[in-house]
């Protein structure tokens, strides 16, 4: 029997199988608002067969998109309108995930096809927050954020999960990987300041613990709450591993269902990039802090992602650029590893031909 094709249950909330797809920026919103794109792009991967589908990185306020072209989640119309795409996901057997999250210093970015630079303030920009005054390499000095500024980023997570299940979303994930602002205060590298938010490990940690109390606070008990880490910024005097697995035990104190382990993206670096290269960090993430965890990074096969399933590695696999490159990857998948239809994995009608042949 397949273990990437058994149901998972995190709370009250059923996933029909373990293949996830992990947040995938798009760069196509209009003032936070999600429109057609979004509809076919998620509602694909659904019909595709995956699990559990997360939207992209989702901004709780308006300065914490990474781009102009993000979408977001502070108001009612972008309410609204994800919750038409959150129905096209339920009504494909589909669980509806919603990455929330706050891009600090590496906001007012541009799109990636136009250059990945800072956007000008004609061009949509703003003067972006962070920890600490100094900016990611090429974009746009940030203004370190305050007390009242750190307090309100933390309502603005809380308010944007009460809007989130208010759209139907069925999962929660609080973005603190890749540089964004909850990894910049985790990261002695972003991180410079002497306040009670810097420094120390328990400083550092401060404000993610922070977000996740306040959003546990505001959603019912049986939603799952899930938090997407960087494990290591692969940089002398960066975040570590080790501090990883000290940050997973303490979210799952504080009630987190599953830690999402992903590496990198605070500062260049150079990183050993090679199929399931992030896996290890999850694996530890799973023994040594006691969290159910997924992996993710380079894990394109059905094989592959069996094998970190049924080894014990990681609970789930969310996959990215494989999905985009084959968005029923999980009907394939299923076939190529002898899924029956219906065990683990729901072929619509209109697809049957192809499960049968």
């Amino acid at each position: 029997m397949s273990q990437l094709f058994t149901p998972i249950t995190l709370r009250d909330v059923t996933v029909r199988n373990r293949v996830w797809v992990a947040p995938m920026c798009q760069y196509s919103a209009v003032d936070g608002v999600p429109h057609d794109w979004h509809l076919v792009h998620l509602g694909s991967f659904a019909r595709g067969g995956a699990g559990l589908v997360i939207t992209e990185a989702t901004a709780v306020v308006p300065e914490g998109r990474i781009s102009p072209a993000d979408t977001g989640i502070w108001n009612e119309l972008q309410q609204q309108v994800w919750s038409r795409i959150v129905d096209f996901l339920h009504t494909q057997g589909a669980t509806a995930g919603i990455q929330l999250a706050h891009a600090g210093r590496k906001a007012s970015a541009q799109a990636p096809w136009t250059g990945r630079g800072p956007a000008a303030d004609d061009e949509g920009g703003w003067t972006p927050v962070g920890p600490s005054a100094t900016p990611f390499p090429g974009l746009r000095d940030p203004e370190p954020l305050d007390a009242a500024g750190i307090a309100r980023v933390v309502t603005a997570f809380g308010d944007a999960a009460e809007r989130s299940l208010a759209a139907g979303f069925d999962v929660l994930e609080i973005h603190a990987a890749h540089g964004y602002l909850l990894h910049e205060f985790l990261s002695p590298l972003s991180n410079e300041r002497t306040d009670e938010y810097g420094g120390s490990f328990d400083n550092r940690v401060r404000l993610t613990l922070e977000v996740v109390r306040e959003v546990r606070h505001r959603v019912p008990e049986g939603v799952p709450l899930v938090v997407r880490i960087s494990a290591t910024d692969w940089l002398e005097g960066g975040w570590t591993a080790d501090e990883s697995v000290r940050l997973a035990g303490l979210l799952r104190d504080e009630g987190v269902d599953l830690v999402d382990v992903s590496t990198g993206g605070n500062a260049p670096a150079e990183i050993p990039v090679e199929p399931g290269y992030q896996v290890p960090f999850a694996r530890r993430v799973r023994e040594e802090a006691g969290v159910p965890s997924g992996a993710v990074g380079l894990i394109t096969e059905a094989k592959q992602a069996e094998e970190v399933v049924a080894g014990g590695h990681a609970d789930v696999v969310l996959l990215a650029r494989a999905m985009l490159r084959d968005p029923h990857w999980a009907l394939r998948a299923a076939h190529e590893l002898g899924v029956e239809v219906g065990a683990g994995v729901e072929w619509p009608q209109q697809y049957l031909r192809a499960a049968l042949d």
